[in-house]
């Protein structure tokens, strides 16, 4: 058996790469495929219309962050080769390229080395080395079986009205979009045409929900298989998730219900029901939509700018701070307000690491989101729920709009643009690694702060 290394041409320059922390390295693995997806795009053999090198970029970044933001319309704005070229970027964004990389070696009967399983760990958002090839190989097999029959089940709604060919690809395309919780689709509409039809939008909300549980959760599941076995992580974020779902379909139902524009414009109870539990799932990060998001008042646009900022499971494809940190917040206030100093769930203590780790989260986060918007406010005119909205889509790798992207300046696009980019590495990632080389083993006496 064979160890392999990351041997390059460039020599001393590529070790002094790979010397750097793992979560700069795969940032910088990230920001080359955008780049590298970008040139392909910006090629005349990729658009129907010459594409400027701004818009590759934001369409390449929306890609591989799995976030479904487009400034184009992908159906008729890119050729076949340019649709397939989005769907490799969503791909390779979706698993990650670590992942995709040792999915590759394992095939050909190489090792990994000490120094690519802290990458691979850094890119799988897991605390410990232990396992992390056979959750790769469960990884594969997951993406693999799930897309499959995604594709299957929707290529019986698109081949009838488009032929084999067409037909086989649109059912592809959007398999592999919806279990990456990427949003893109081919239509200009979004889903808003199937609206109506049960059949697809059950498959599509059922690759989003279980794109977005987390593979761990999913490794969880497959193992131990009874709730009572389950890890702490995998019993919160199915709980969470299973609550954000009934409170984003209740909510939506009763805020839209009547909205002449929104569920208003279906005739049936049924439609309607349905329509509200498609866009709670796809509100937390699959990015679809069959009603119009511009038209929603502005108190659901608040809801679901909530159910954006939480987002899906950790160690998905979802954005946001992640039903687990969500979960933990809640649990930890509710500790509070009883006045207990061990906050537990399940019959399990959480550890305060982990509940300084969620505050850290959850405040650059916020910090984000605020600095975003405000940059968006000072460069465009659009209202500022709409940019609000935007920000936090971005950031958490949505992809919903209220039909603003297209309109947005250039320096716009470039915030938007880097808001995914830094949704996908992880807010949280990026303050680690820029406070680094700040920790000091200096110990002061406690002093008192009033709070509240």
């Amino acid at each position: 058996m064979k160890h392999w290394s990351f041997h390059s041409p460039w020599g001393t320059r590529a070790s002094s790469i790979l010397r750097l922390p793992p979560t700069v390295v795969l940032a910088l693995v990230f920001a080359g495929l955008i780049i590298a997806g970008a040139a392909i795009l910006s090629l005349p053999i990729s658009a129907t219309q010459p594409l400027r090198w701004i818009d590759a970029l934001f369409m390449a970044t929306s890609a591989v962050t799995v976030t479904g933001l487009s400034v184009i319309d992908v159906g008729t704005g890119l050729t076949r080769f340019g649709q397939v070229v989005l769907l490799v970027l969503i791909q390779l964004g979706g698993l990650g390229m670590m992942t995709f990389t040792v999915m590759v070696l394992s095939l050909l009967g190489l090792r990994l080395s000490i120094r690519q399983q802290m990458l691979l760990k850094e890119d799988l958002n897991q605390t410990s080395l232990g396992d992390l090839m056979r959750l790769v190989r469960m990884i594969a097999g997951v993406v693999a079986i799930m897309e499959a029959i995604g594709t299957v089940l929707l290529a019986a709604r698109f081949v009838p009205p488009f032929g084999w060919s067409e037909g086989l690809f649109c059912a592809l395309f959007h398999a592999i979009s919806a279990f990456n919780n990427a949003g893109f689709s081919l239509f200009p509409d979004s889903w808003t045409r199937w609206a109506t039809d049960w059949w697809s939008n059950l498959v599509i909300t059922a690759l989003v929900i279980v794109g977005g549980l987390g593979f761990s959760v999913l490794d969880d599941l497959r193992a131990r298989r009874r709730w009572t076995y389950l890890s702490l992580h995998s019993r919160l974020t199915l709980a969470g998730t299973a609550v954000l779902l009934a409170l984003g379909f209740v909510g939506f139902a009763l805020l839209e219900w009547h909205n002449p524009k929104t569920l208003g414009l279906q005739a049936s109870v049924a439609n309607r029901l349905l329509a509200s539990f498609f866009q709670s799932a796809m509100t937390r990060s699959g990015g679809f939509n069959t009603i119009d998001i511009a038209s929603l008042h502005d108190s659901t646009t608040l809801l679901f700018v909530g159910l954006m900022f939480i987002g899906g499971g950790s160690t998905s494809n979802a954005g946001g701070i992640k039903v687990s940190s969500f979960m933990v917040l809640a649990i930890v206030t509710w500790a509070f307000l009883r006045k207990s100093d061990s906050p537990s769930a399940f019959g399990r203590t959480i550890p305060t690491a982990d509940v300084l780790k969620v505050l850290a989260l959850c405040f650059i986060s916020s910090s984000i989101v605020v600095f975003g918007t405000f940059a968006l406010t000072v460069i465009q005119t659009q209202p500022f729920l709409d940019l609000l909205f935007e920000t936090v889509s971005a950031l958490a790798t949505v992809g919903l709009s209220r039909g603003i992207t297209g309109e947005l300046h250039d320096p716009a696009r470039m915030i938007v643009t880097v808001m995914m980019f830094i949704g996908r590495i992880g807010p949280l990632t990026l303050g680690l690694t820029l406070a680094r080389n700040m920790a000091s083993r200096l110990r002061y006496p406690e002093g008192r702060v009033y709070l509240g």
